[in-house]
């Protein structure tokens, strides 16, 4: 089945008389469990793609549709609760809260969302399992490494168990050795759990280690191949 289908998505900004043309008519599809990256230089349209798979921003023009379902047939309320409770999201800066350990940042999805509130420790342990990080389940960010920041951030981004994972940039802060250890960590997710995840990158040996590459450019897919 396919969880995501996009076809000829348009997206332009216009300020004034100016207008940029972000992305210029971008078509492909997503399995259910696939595992895609999305690559392309800086200015070439791929973190607004991904912001408009995440519902985070809409098309200029074109078709996207959901779980077969089309973003046109989503209320606001509906698009909100898709995002927070079908989507996880992993971003460079890892975002965490610094005065909450791993264990509350990986609770706070949790607080906003229909989950019972009994299922909620089990949820949180299973999610920090996933990682590796239950041996730091009580510490705070500013005691963790950069790899195991985004760790963390991995983890809450599993606990209401989402339909796709979009991680954007996720190795961007972190060195070679934890780059390795976090895209690893994704292919295992995906490999053992089954997990629909589509990362974002410029670089190749991350790109590498996801089964699709979907290369884009100057707003266009120029390239679209099994790895």
């Amino acid at each position: 089945m396919n969880l995501i289908e996009v076809k000829n998505i348009t997206k332009a900004y216009e300020s004034g008389e100016s207008k940029t043309e972000a992305l210029r008519g971008v078509s492909f599809n997503i399995a259910s469990g696939e595992f895609a990256a999305i690559m392309g230089p800086s200015g070439s349209g791929k973190s607004t793609l991904l912001h408009i798979l995440g519902f985070l921003e809409h098309p200029t023009s074109g078709e996207y549709n959901f779980n077969e379902k089309s973003i046109d047939k989503y209320s606001e309320d509906e698009l909100a609760k898709v995002r927070n409770g079908k989507m996880g999201f992993v971003f460079q800066a890892f975002n965490l809260l610094s005065r909450a350990s791993v264990y509350e940042n990986v609770k706070l999805p949790l607080m906003y969302s229909a989950v019972p509130e009994q299922e909620w420790d089990t949820r949180i342990n299973e999610a920090i399992e996933a990682v590796g990080l239950s041996h730091r389940a009580s510490h705070e960010p500013a005691q963790l490494s950069g790899g195991e920041k985004q760790r963390a951030a991995i983890a809450r981004s599993l606990v209401l168990k989402p339909d796709v994972i979009f991680a954007d940039e996720p190795t961007g802060n972190l060195d070679t050795k934890n780059s390795e250890i976090i895209v690893g960590l994704l292919d295992d997710l995906n490999k053992k759990f089954k997990h629909t995840i589509i990362l974002i990158t410029h670089e190749d040996f991350i790109a590498r280690r996801a089964k699709r590459l979907i290369y884009i450019k100057d707003g266009l897919i120029e390239r679209d191949e099994k790895v």
